[in-house]
């Protein structure tokens, strides 16, 4: 007979080893932050960026940092975060490997806003830093409004569906959000083909994905969406371990399942929608970052979502810099970027078996 000490000891070491596991993540995204910073036209030392972090260092690292990279790297590290988390939570709720921002039509949808803000309301148009010519900037927040709508949109009618039809099942709502995206797409197509040359590119050019458009008041208002659903995420994070039993067993333990499903989609959905709508279409992470994490730290949501935003905010650190480093001084898509990282990731993932559940 096992003695209960033993059980007890064996617990505590088996989440140390994944506290362990975390602390190790958050560590490897900090010091790959750092580097990042590094990264550019001018190059930085450590000890450069840490000068300047510390108040000091020379007028051109100073402005170099604060006001370029600086706010890149915490985009990078909130829309990560945020993506991920969400994608992690989606999974959770929907007992689906599949579900994401970008499998419910959320990217889609907000890529569609987009596309109404630039070329029928004429605002928010980009300048493309990597030609030589320049677009006007009319309305800069329009875009990024117009696309958090139509992204909330597309959400709302899933949930919608969900209630309407209430045997559709978590599959059928990963199956709606394709048919949403493909609406979407087909609705962005149509405005292009009308749309002037100036229009077309500037909305090609969002839906590449791209973090410097993102400023100091956008990280105030990316930093607030993290708070929110990450406080939702932290109280509800014993549901999600009775929910990933099955929606019964869930029950049984007094979880009102159908209530979490929709409050957390409408939450995952917002915040996504929210992240999306500062930074274009930057898909897979929030599909890919969980299924990684899980290899370290298992199904328990109280290690398991804050791991994945961890984990995601590491991969667009990863895939901003490689953009960046592959043909300077030109910035690739980080869209494209992400696509190329995520896809074979999670090929990977899921010839190993890690993809699917039992």
């Amino acid at each position: 007979m096992r003695h209960p000490q033993t059980d007890l000891q064996q617990y505590n070491r088996f989440i140390q080893r994944k506290r362990a596991a975390l602390l190790a993540a958050l560590l490897v995204t900090l010091l790959a932050a750092l580097l990042y910073m590094g990264i550019g036209s001018m190059r930085l030392s450590v000890g450069d960026i840490l000068r300047v972090l510390g108040g000091a260092g020379e007028a051109k690292h100073v402005t170099a940092i604060k006001n370029i990279r600086l706010p890149r790297v915490l985009a990078a590290i909130l829309i990560g975060a945020v993506l991920a988390a969400s994608g992690a939570v989606m999974q959770c709720v929907l007992r689906n490997p599949l579900a994401s921002a970008s499998t419910l039509g959320v990217s889609q949808g907000a890529a569609f806003g987009a596309a109404i803000g630039i070329i029928v309301f004429g605002g928010g148009m980009i300048t493309n830093s990597n030609s030589n010519s320049t677009v006007a900037v009319n309305n800069p927040y329009t875009v990024t409004l117009c696309a958090f709508v139509f992204g909330s949109i597309s959400s709302l009618v899933v949930i919608a569906i969900s209630r309407l039809r209430r045997g559709i099942g978590p599959g059928g709502l990963v199956l709606a959000g394709t048919a949403l995206s493909a609406m979407f797409a087909g609705g962005s197509t149509l405005l292009q083909y009308f749309a002037d040359d100036t229009s077309l590119g500037a909305v090609v050019f969002w839906t590449f994905g791209n973090l410097g458009n993102v400023g100091w008041r956008d990280l105030r208002f990316l930093a607030v969406v993290f708070a929110i659903c990450f406080v939702f995420y932290f109280f509800n994070r014993w549901n999600y371990n009775a929910m990933e039993a099955g929606y019964d067993t869930a029950k049984s333990l007094g979880v009102n399942s159908e209530a979490l499903m929709l409050w957390s989609m409408g939450v995952c959905s917002l915040s996504a929608a929210a992240a999306v709508s500062f930074a274009g279409i930057i898909s897979f992470v929030g599909l890919i970052a969980p299924h990684m994490m899980r290899f370290f730290v298992g199904d328990d949501h109280r290690f398991l979502i804050p791991g994945s935003a961890i984990c995601g905010s590491l991969l667009l650190i990863l895939a901003d810099a490689a953009a960046k480093l592959i043909d300077p001084p030109v910035i690739l898509p980080i869209g494209a970027i992400m696509s190329f990282i995520g896809g074979p990731v999670f090929l990977i993932l899921l010839f190993r078996g890690r993809g699917g559940r039992d």
